[in-house]
């Protein structure tokens, strides 16, 4: 499907007049190409360029401050409700009228950020149209205007902020009855935790968002004094060694596997470093697999590491404000210098930074349904393997910060990942299914299943290539599209505005509460205002929406386009952009190229396989029960009892048989001592192999064969001998 039959295919109907017009431009370039395109074809084609992005960005910009504006209203609304001394049945069909309106809202907002990817993929599609037909570059001038109009960079997550407070209002009777509580409440100890993870297209991260808000409302962390919500930027450095035994074990799920990493929250300002280690466990061994946790001050991580300083200090001072308990203190002291040995034993050095901008669902005080989302997934190098001092001396790289894409690094250096990650953790009592709505979610078109990813692994396996030999199991998923066709009830649906119930809600409190005063604009002024305001929007990046089986390419669009060389739209199988240049990203330096499966063909993969890897085998999580083992030792105990059932016979023949007999049982007991040395050296190589979780085979056709034929020799021969005595 060509890109022009998609736009008309996805646009929303009401808004049709105010998308580029992309066959229009195409057509005109194409008949002025054929007749000979001149210095006049161009100043014409310019202007209509030009026309087409000013219609396009005054429209976005309208409506994103009248998505403010209708949110403000029903914010104003619901306190109304509130204050209104009516039954409560009457406040409740009132809210569920509001309830409407923002449904309303949020499709709006829905098809705005779709209506913004679909703009720009058509920009960036008809100028390099132009600079392939047309005898002239038009890139680098476009670049200038499309930033001076940056329609593309509209933030939305402050939308999603509002609605999701806003729809939890409404669902609580008017009352923010959440503000107060403690996210962290609810962790029980008599509960079950399920976590399992999932990537997200980056064209259906808006519609995930928006689907997820009407169930659970953003979680916000805010500390005391703070105004404006956290930066949901998340770091990560993590450690290993050159031989990456640390990647080795979390990949191959080693019993007792560590992963090692310094984290921080917000911006490089950060002074509070969280130091964790992740502890793998198998099931089998009865204990759970743990992350655990301890604080300490930026500016004393790289003495930390050193050995020249302890938490000796912090652990007193912690003691006598009683803010810990003892044991709690005992745990951070002993996890402190467990840490610090496997660093200096293990040779660990800061080897892989994770950062990414997470989005957090959760009911405060109610941790039963948890869900995250993390966008702008980005992997960095941070070792010095290669001779290159990164980091030098201290444990983390200064030459960046939180700047995503990062786009002052070396390609070689830098791993943006091309989807986002979903991760849902259930907390529920033992034999209690989850929400209807948790469940249709992850079996929807929206995520796409890929259990134990881990950003450390798949950062490794990429930047480290040459150092790895066993690959994560995921990569077999990268190479083709996630997409999937659209699940029925799921996702988000056009909602009309109840207007006509909202003004007469208006107009009946506003005589209940005896005229209460909401400014001087009637409803219909507030209206005009939708229409009329022109606020200026400080913007950001959602990725693109559609992509075409011949030409299109999905989006990431970013705040801040410094002109730096940008990445390729060719994306490899790993999420690293071919190294050859394209002038596309410079409009667009951080998208991948992604060719959907249409009509049951797959025109191109979303990811270039690689063919530089012949030796690399990937590393498939099996699961290895108890039963597995037991299994193993049962097929040991079997052939014992064959070995002592033909040592008795053996013996016996020795012990009361003539010559004959006496012959056919040595003959005997030396087969039964080569069964007991098989089934042992059986026994310890299955069993070896089950702990490396080889998936075989683990079958012996040699060992019982020849066990056989001896045996049957042994019978053969005393038979013979026992004749010949006659």
């Amino acid at each position: 499907m060509k890109f022009g039959q998609q736009l008309r295919d996805s646009l929303f109907p009401d808004w049709k007049f105010y998308y580029v017009d992309y066959s229009g431009l195409k057509r005109f370039l194409y008949e002025r190409t054929e007749k000979g395109y001149t210095a006049d074809d161009e100043s014409e084609f310019v202007k209509l360029l030009d026309s087409e992005l000013e219609k396009v960005n005054n429209f976005q910009q309208t409506k994103s401050s009248e998505m403010k504006q209708r949110i403000e209203y029903c914010e104003k609304q619901v306190d109304l409700i509130t204050q209104n001394p009516a039954p409560e049945d009457a406040k409740r069909e009132q809210l569920d009228i509001i309830e409407r309106e923002i449904d309303a809202v949020i499709s709006e907002v829905y098809e705005l950020a779709k209506f913004t990817r679909l703009n720009f993929t058509a920009f960036i599609k008809i100028v390099k149209k132009h600079d392939k037909n047309a005898p002239f570059i038009l890139k680098p001038i476009f670049t200038e205007r499309l930033n001076s109009r940056p329609f593309f960079k509209e933030n939305f997550d402050e939308l999603l902020l509002e609605l999701s407070r806003l729809y939890n209002i409404v669902r609580n009777g008017g009352v923010d009855v959440d503000g107060n509580k403690d996210p962290q409440a609810g962790n029980g100890q008599n509960f079950v935790r399920q976590t399992t993870k999932y990537w997200v297209h980056p064209d259906n991260v808006m519609e995930l968002k928006l689907y997820i808000l009407k169930y659970l409302p953003v979680l916000i962390y805010r500390t005391k004094g703070m105004a404006a919500p956290p930066n949901p930027a998340i770091t990560s450095i993590y450690f290993d060694n050159e031989d990456l035994d640390l990647y080795q074990g979390r990949l191959e799920k080693s019993e007792g596997a560590e992963a090692i990493r310094l984290r921080w929250y917000g911006d490089m300002d950060s002074s509070e470093i969280f130091v964790e280690r992740k502890t793998h466990h198998e099931d089998w061994t009865g204990e759970k697999s743990v992350k655990e946790r301890f604080s300490i001050k930026e500016k004393h991580v790289n003495e930390y590491l050193a050995g020249t300083y302890t938490l000796d200090s912090k652990i007193e001072r912690l003691r006598e404000e009683g803010k810990k308990s003892e044991q709690d203190l005992q745990d951070m002291d002993k996890l402190s210098h467990e840490v610090l040995d496997s660093v200096k034993t293990k040779h660990l050095v800061p080897v892989i930074r994770s950062f990414y901008n997470r989005t957090a669902f959760q009911i405060p005080g109610d941790a039963r349904v948890r869900i995250s989302l993390d966008t702008e997934l980005t992997m960095v190098r941070e070792d010095s393997f290669d001779g290159k001092p990164r980091a030098g001396s201290n444990w983390r790289r200064t030459d960046i910060g939180i700047d995503y894409p990062f786009s002052q690094l070396p390609e070689q250096d830098v791993c943006r990942f091309p989807y986002a990650i979903l991760e849902v953790k259930l907390q529920t009592q033992s034999g209690v299914e989850p929400p209807q709505w948790v469940l249709d979610l992850i079996d929807s078109h929206l995520v796409e299943a890929v259990p134990k990813f881990s950003k450390f692994i798949h950062g490794t396996s990429v930047l480290l290539e040459d150092r790895v030999d066993v690959l994560p199991f995921w990569f077999s998923q990268m190479d083709r599209d996630i997409r999937k066709p659209a699940t029925k009830g799921i996702g988000i649906s056009r909602t009309n505005s109840p207007r006509g119930s909202f003004v007469a809600i208006d107009n009946a409190t506003r005589q209940r509460v005896g005229g209460g005063h909401m400014g001087s604009k009637t409803p219909s002024q507030a209206s005009e205002q939708y229409q009329n305001d022109d606020i200026e929007v400080v913007v950001e990046s959602e990725p693109g929406e559609h992509s075409s089986q011949n030409e299109d390419t999905a989006t990431h669009y970013s705040n801040n386009y410094d002109g730096a060389e940008p990445p390729n739209e060719a994306t490899s199988l790993l999420g690293r952009q071919n190294r050859s240049k394209s002038w596309l990203h410079k409009i667009n330096p951080f998208s991948p190229t992604n060719k959907p499966m249409h009509n049951g063909r797959h025109s191109e993969a979303p990811f270039t396989s690689r063919q530089d890897q012949p030796n690399k085998r990937i590393a498939v999580p099996v699961r290895v029960e108890p039963k597995v083992f037991f299994a193993n030792e049962r097929t040991f105990l079997s052939w014992l009892n064959f070995a002592i059932v033909l040592g008795s016979l053996a013996l016996g023949l020795l012990n009361f048989g003539d010559s004959t007999g006496k012959i056919a049982g040595a003959a005997f007991t030396v087969i039964a001592m080569m069964v007991m040395i098989y089934a042992l050296m059986l026994f310890q190589w299955r069993a070896e192999r089950i702990r490396r979780r080889e998936s075989g085979p683990y079958d012996d056709r040699i060992g019982p064969t020849i066990l056989v034929v001896v045996l049957i020799s042994a019978v053969v021969l005393n038979f013979y001998l026992k004749i010949i005595s006659h």
